[in-house]
């Protein structure tokens, strides 16, 4: 149990060693094989590139970290967390029950979940944080990564996500005629994957899925899609984007409200509170900057060398010998990007679409992979990296497992709907 829990603890560590000194071997092979003295340039380049730029999303982030933080104070202090916790209790209560039944990190976590589902990522991410910390304050270990920490966290790389926003006004900007053509497959990629990472963490949690309440929401979430799906497919797209858009933005409004409403009900210096809330945002950035900064780098310096390349034209040589199409192996680079890097992973789905065509298969294909799940190693370093814990044990694993699932079930939603 000591030796396995060392090698979790490690898994990390060897990853992120293992892209830089592939990155070097496949540098000195590029140069010997073929004289290319640049690539060292490029790899040092993207490097410095890649360390500012985890810098500048760190900065990015303070003002959003600080502006939601100092919103979820107001709705802690206001007691609607409280509220919320009470209502997401019964089946939250089931898959993470080292949690008490009325602490605030079960509203915490509802709210998160929600900002997910929504496609609201600047959102999502303060509301994270926000309940690792509170997570952080009932564990009993903390360095080592709590049993409700990894299926929060593996929920969060699965990636629910019902309205993915951002995927459509891409596709819109680059000329697709119609951008929420992936909506459909999209929903449907994310909730195997959400449900896939249920299933992996409780298989390690020994947790009985079975369950009256776990079952219910389950089924009841998946309905809940099934009407989305057909009420969304009797619009046409700028309906589809209209109404998706405005519904987002309502409801994240409405919360701020609430929230503001409450606490002014049981008067609380709202304002103040913000206040303490921002100052918590603003040291929660702070301490995000290493842990992101190191991510970053290695995964530029991957890329940079030619190792991705060299890995999907393996994949492709490799399935062509079964006689299998290979039309989707173009599409790998974003599923390769998507668990290392969310700005990545983005990039990947955009250089697509500007070479293939927004309404290719590749194209479609690399939307589709774009929003089947989350970038799990980016919330590995984000979320346990701003409460310090050092031993992740196996969420790496169950969050791998999970996006290799939802990008699986992507590729073949992409054939199903466009090839």
């Amino acid at each position: 149990m000591a030796k396995q829990k060392k090698s979790d603890t490690m898994i990390l560590n060897y990853i992120w060693i293992g892209f830089i000194l592939l990155s070097f071997l496949i540098a000195c092979g590029q140069f010997f094989i073929t004289g290319n003295t640049q690539i060292f340039t490029d790899i040092i380049q993207s490097a410095f590139g890649s360390a500012k730029n985890g810098f500048e999303i760190s900065l990015g982030l303070t003002g959003v970290l600080s502006l939601w933080l100092g919103i979820m104070k107001i709705g802690e202090k206001g007691g609607v967390i409280a509220l919320f916790s009470r209502i997401v209790a019964p089946f939250f209560t089931k898959i993470l029950p080292d949690i008490p039944k009325d602490h605030p990190a079960l509203g915490s976590i509802f709210m998160n979940v929600s900002a997910n589902m929504l496609g609201l990522d600047n959102a999502a991410t303060p509301m994270g944080l926000k309940a690792m910390k509170e997570l952080q304050e009932i564990n009993p270990d903390k360095e080592t990564a709590s049993n409700p920490m990894i299926m929060f966290l593996v929920l969060n790389t699965a990636g629910l996500c019902l309205i993915p926003i951002s995927i459509m006004v891409y596709r819109a900007q680059l000329g697709a005629v119609n951008p929420a053509d992936v909506f459909l497959p999209i929903v449907i990629a994310t909730f195997i994957a959400a449900v896939t990472g249920l299933i992996t963490v409780a298989i390690y949690q020994k947790i009985n899925l079975f369950q009256r309440t776990i079952m219910g929401t389950l089924l009841g979430l998946g309905t809940f899609i099934a009407g989305l799906i057909y009420v969304l497919s009797q619009l046409d797209k700028e309906q589809i984007a209209q109404y998706s858009s405005f519904a987002a933005n309502f409801l994240l409004l409405s919360i701020i409200v609430s929230f503001v409403t409450m606490a002014l009900f049981k008067k609380v210096n709202v304002y103040d509170t913000f206040i303490e809330g921002a100052k918590e945002g603003f040291q929660v950035a702070i301490g995000i900057i290493p842990y992101l900064i190191a991510i970053l780098v290695a995964i530029g310096m991957f890329r940079a060398s030619g190792a991705m390349t060299l890995l999907t034209d393996g994949i492709s040589y490799a399935i062509a010998l079964t006689g299998l199409n290979t039309d989707f192996v173009e599409a790998l680079p974003t599923a390769f990007m998507k668990p290392l890097s969310g700005s990545g992973a983005r990039g990947m789905m955009v250089d697509a679409m500007t070479l293939h065509g927004a309404d290719s298969f590749v194209g479609r294909l690399s939307c589709i992979i774009q929003g089947s799940t989350d970038t799990t190693f980016y919330i590995l370093a984000v979320y346990f990296g701003s409460v310090n814990i050092k031993n992740t044990r196996y969420a790496l694993a169950a969050g791998l497992i999970a996006d290799f699932v939802g990008i699986t079930a992507a590729i073949l939603l992409g054939y199903l709907f466009f090839h």
